[in-house]
């Protein structure tokens, strides 16, 4: 697999996996890579950092133990996607976005932030960021508001 900083032609950078540079460009010609945001259709490969791995190719290890486990496989189609679900996916990307507009990205301390604000150590703010499962369950099981959001989210230091 090989993954690729995608960019729409608004500008939304979003990750795509594929079998091979052939596989990207056969999907895209067929209508079958949008944007998760507006749901364009102009996609294009964005400019890419390159994959330093850590020493002993463990961080290369993980990433593929991740994308290969069954549970981490995605829903694909081998059609066009209709016009009326674009349109359903171009609203909900708008309402992501327009959700998050007055957000702030805490990153990798979700949990810690979202914990302290249910607990009174800290004043509510509408946050977003990353959880794992295991800590997304455990603040459910607290009685901690939280959703899964429904599309990607960069964090802002990757933005261009």
């Amino acid at each position: 697999m090989i993954v690729f900083d995608l960019r729409c032609q608004a500008g939304h950078r979003f990750e795509g996996w594929f079998g091979s540079s052939t596989d990207f460009d056969n999907q895209r010609e067929r209508g079958l890579v949008v944007c998760p945001e507006c749901g364009s259709g102009e996609i294009g490969k964005a400019p890419m950092a390159p994959s330093v791995p850590a020493k002993g190719s463990s961080l290369t290890r993980e990433r593929a133990d991740v994308a290969g486990s069954p549970g981490n496989s995605q829903p694909v189609a081998n059609r066009e996607v209709p016009a009326e679900m674009q349109k359903a996916l171009r609203a909900l990307a708008e309402a992501q976005q327009r959700a998050l507009a007055k957000s702030t990205w805490v990153g990798d301390r979700f949990a810690e932030q979202s914990r302290a604000m249910h607990y009174g150590e800290r004043d509510e703010a509408p946050i977003h960021g990353r959880a794992s499962l295991e800590e997304a369950k455990s603040l459910i099981e607290e009685g901690v508001p939280v959703a899964p959001l429904p599309f990607p989210v960069a964090p802002p230091e990757e933005l261009n």
